[in-house]
């Protein structure tokens, strides 16, 4: 593995901020950050208000918690809250949608097949659906039904509320079967040709000059694979053993989402003809066993069935074989 070097991302961090307050982002765009801070979603995730003429669009009502709806509903200061956009239905983002629904009588807009089953969109989207003021883009990647959405602030700037697919603080999990590498590459690659101006993730502070970042994301990932490719030269792996060897990763959560994106990487390489799958270890490897029950959290994050993290650990993997 000489000679590959990882590259250094410049990622933001911020002060825990207020909680149970609307904070100013750009004009006309306010953020409430939920009270889910953890290793997944840093501070908490954001729920955006942003300013129409009808009233307020919310994007991301966030996770199922009581009082981050009632949080979201002080924010919005009795201007009616005219409709509900999701980046993608992982419980943190989406969790929030049927009480706030019901409250405000909002529709719900979000990706036409979503990959939470209790979640029905009153407005399926596709690329390139427009709603108000916003254009979406199917962004895969993280989750199956990722869209990015295409906005220009008051101010003029070209902004894309980017989810959980960009995020200013951290690198995604991309979590199978839900969370495929290859459309992630690809996701990376379509923001790559834009000129957003600003990028409003999912988790964190206002992101500027975004293009670097995902320039970055798309290097790292690059990295990631060649020293997957270049221990697999040397001897078959298992998913779990394979991640310990490659992330020094201390928290239990990490390791989860270690081994998640090993594998999505992996059968990125099956797909592409370059790895084979073999036969499963039948010992699940110590990491695995320590991490089974605080799972939950990579398990709300990536949307994933925990029951995968065991199986999908035991899985083998080497270079394809010349026939």
């Amino acid at each position: 593995m000489d000679g590959m070097h990882d590259v250094v991302m410049a990622f933001l961090q911020e002060d825990v901020p207020p909680r149970g307050v609307a904070l100013n982002v750009l004009p006309g765009i306010r953020r409430v950050v939920a009270e889910n801070p953890g290793v997944m979603t840093y501070h908490g995730t954001n729920t955006y208000l942003i300013d129409e003429a009808d009233g307020i669009t919310v994007v991301d009502p966030g996770p199922d918690s009581a009082k981050h709806v009632q949080d979201v509903l002080a924010a919005a200061g009795g201007k009616p809250i005219r409709r509900l956009v999701l980046t993608h239905t992982h419980g943190d983002h989406c969790g929030a949608v049927p009480e706030l629904s019901e409250r405000t009588g909002a529709p719900v807009y979000a990706y036409r097949e979503c990959i939470h089953p209790g979640i029905r969109p009153d407005f399926p989207l596709e690329d390139g659906s427009r709603l108000a003021g916003f254009t979406a883009l199917h962004t895969p990647g993280h989750a199956a039904d990722h869209l990015c959405y295409e906005y220009y602030a008051e101010n003029g700037q070209k902004i894309l509320f980017s989810g959980d697919h960009v995020m200013s603080w951290s690198s995604s999990i991309v979590s199978p079967p839900d969370g495929d590498m290859l459309d992630y590459y690809r996701s990376l690659e379509r923001l790559l040709a834009r000129d957003d101006d600003v990028y409003l993730s999912g988790h964190g502070p206002l992101l500027t000059e975004p293009r670097v970042l995902v320039a970055d994301l798309l290097s790292h990932r690059q990295y990631r694979e060649r020293t997957i490719l270049a221990a697999l030269e040397e001897r078959d792996w298992a998913v779990a053993a394979l991640a310990a060897q490659l992330y020094n990763k201390p928290d239990l959560f990490l390791k989860g989402a270690a081994q998640r994106n090993v594998l999505a990487h992996i059968l990125k390489l099956e797909a592409e003809g370059m790895v084979e799958e073999h036969e499963p270890d039948t010992e699940p490897h110590p990491d695995t066993v320590a991490m089974m029950r605080p799972l939950e959290g990579v398990r709300t994050e990536s949307g994933g069935d925990l029951s995968h993290f065991y199986t999908d650990s035991l899985r083998r993997f080497g270079l394809r074989r010349a026939v």
